[in-house]
């Protein structure tokens, strides 16, 4: 089973519920317990459950690379490329007309044809080397981060992370999901917000629990993740955390949409004081682990019926 937590927004408490959802498994005896920080952006689920680590692995994307030898500038490359990673410049001599650029050869003016590639736009789709009619591009790799695994309190950890000023983080969620094996119960702590890293690491997600907090900003963005996890077709519930700290909007929205709310967690001092520290909730006490037993139950309870509904 996976199970994706998401958030709208950032700052609702995302992690706490990904990190002491998993611990909870974990303590209850359930096995092959995998824990996948997708939030290769800015991946902080290692603080809390402090894994050791013991495996490296660098992630990297296909950028193409032209043998300028066998191109012959035609710019198919260019026009394949919907993300404008590849352009062709041609060079125009001074006294040339419009008609004379087509028929212009590879230098003007001691000026070469040139093809230019702009490695952070690629995408490594490899379009434009398997359309290339003179088979003059290659690929090779460019890293954009970094994959980590270990294991914590029997809790098997994968997280991503981005390398700085680096805009693609999919790929390297897709390398952290890969990890996730046939059997078990993986938790995804996915980005926050409904850009494509998100997309990325929730579709595939047996449910999905989406943490909101009560207030405007947070019933905005709550709406947002449910129309985005509903265009996926995917199953959701959610958990409101400071559920005693704003309004009631959040429950009537959820109540109108038929959406079933997992759990409340209410606003408590203690909690953030843990929090920086590096501490799961779990370790206060029975308060805490009656909340996220019966998160985990109602998750159940839902996916059963989702199963139920689907025979």
């Amino acid at each position: 089973m996976i199970v994706s937590i998401a958030s709208g927004k950032g700052g609702t408490g995302k992690t706490t519920v990904a990190v002491n959802l998993a611990l909870l498994l974990s303590r209850n005896g359930s096995q092959n317990i995998h824990f996948l920080d997708c939030d290769v952006e800015e991946p902080n689920a290692h603080i809390f459950l402090k894994p050791h680590i013991d495996s490296f692995e660098s992630v990297g994307i296909p950028i193409p690379e032209i043998d300028e030898q066998k191109c012959t500038y035609c710019g198919i490359c260019a026009e394949v490329c919907v993300y404008n990673a590849i352009a062709v410049v041609h060079p125009v001599r001074s006294n040339s007309t419009e008609q004379d650029v087509s028929s212009l050869t590879r230098t003007s003016n001691g000026v070469k044809d040139k093809v230019l590639i702009f490695p952070e736009l690629c995408h490594g789709c490899g379009g434009c080397s398997l359309l290339c009619p003179e088979e003059a591009i290659s690929e090779k790799e460019r890293e954009i981060g970094v994959l980590e695994q270990g294991r914590a309190e029997g809790i098997k950890f994968v997280h991503g992370k981005l390398n700085i000023g680096e805009p693609m983080a999919a790929p390297l969620i897709r390398a952290v999901k890969e990890k996730i094996t046939s059997h078990g119960i993986a938790i995804i702590d996915v980005p926050p917000g409904t850009s494509c890293p998100v997309i990325e690491a929730v579709k595939d997600s047996d449910f999905t629990i989406l943490v909101t907090e009560p207030t405007p900003f947070g019933l905005n963005d709550l709406q947002l993740a449910v129309e985005t996890v509903r265009k996926l077709g995917l199953p959701c519930g959610v958990v409101i955390n400071c559920s005693d700290v704003g309004d009631e909007k959040v429950k009537e929205y959820c109540n109108e949409e038929g959406i079933p709310i997992l759990a409340e967690i209410p606003y408590d001092r203690t909690v953030a004081i843990l929090y920086s520290h590096g501490i799961p909730i779990l370790i206060e006490g029975e308060k805490y682990r009656t909340i996220f037993q019966q998160m985990w139950d109602s998750i159940e309870k839902e996916a059963k019926q989702i199963k139920k509904e689907k025979r």
